[in-house]
């Protein structure tokens, strides 16, 4: 079972996965969503990176708990680049000191729920980050709204250049994978709610229906039907 809510921390979600329930397509398969997580798994400690393809997670069903910052704001919590971690999962003692890492771990699994033990932590340590860069959420809200990259650099009086950069840096990758990806999300959450194929496409941009399948089974490594259930 998955649920999820809003965080306190801005734009993030806390999330859990338990393996009670029915297992349906697609189980196991992290699609790809523009975000970073902070996660926990048997006791520990853990980042995903920024996907660009769907991750299939390994093993049999387990819990798991997370908290999904909004993109382009785990880098600086982290304080490391986004593209370093592009398509990883790395423990958290890779990248801060072991020692913190194993105080942070400790408050966590003393928690009675670990999702909100992940929560403040990430609250406490947030809170000595300093606010992220408005320009990386304006990057966001601009691609999500199916702006072209070239328009979203002029709005934002940045060269094509820098704004790779920095959306590397950011996101992990550059902007035109980062709007397709945010493309993908908008398409599955109408495609979900039961919008036609053909509708869902025209209504995110994309070419034709066709386009839609083809961004699917590149990124989300199914068929559109079989992700969403429908035979």
């Amino acid at each position: 079972m998955y649920a999820e809510r809003a965080s306190r921390l801005d734009g993030a979600v806390v999330w859990i996965n338990s393996p009670s329930g029915p297992v349906g397509p697609g189980s196991g398969r992290v699609l790809p969503d523009g975000c970073m997580d902070l996660l926990w798994h048997d006791g520990r400690l853990m980042v995903a990176g920024p996907d660009t393809r769907a991750y299939v997670t390994e093993g049999g069903p387990s819990s798991w708990a997370g908290l999904r910052f909004y993109p382009g704001t785990a880098p600086a919590f982290l304080g490391v680049p986004a593209h370093e971690l592009r398509d990883r999962r790395v423990e958290l003692a890779d990248l801060w000191s072991p020692a913190l890492v194993r105080r942070l771990t400790a408050r966590v699994n003393a928690a009675g729920d670990p999702a909100s033990g992940l929560e403040e932590v990430v609250l406490e340590r947030a809170a000595d980050v300093g606010r992220p860069d408005p320009v990386l959420r304006r990057v966001v809200v601009a691609l999500d709204a199916g702006r072209a990259v070239a328009a979203t650099a002029d709005e934002l009086g940045l060269g094509a250049r820098q704004l790779h950069r920095r959306s590397l840096a950011a996101f992990g990758y550059g902007p035109k994978t980062l709007g397709r990806v945010l493309r993908l999300r908008r398409a599955l959450g109408l495609a979900r709610n039961g919008v036609p194929f053909a509708e869902t496409a025209a209504r995110t941009g994309y070419a034709d229906q066709a386009h839609l399948a083809r961004d699917v089974r590149e990124l989300a490594g199914l068929p559109l039907g079989e992700l969403l259930g429908r035979r």
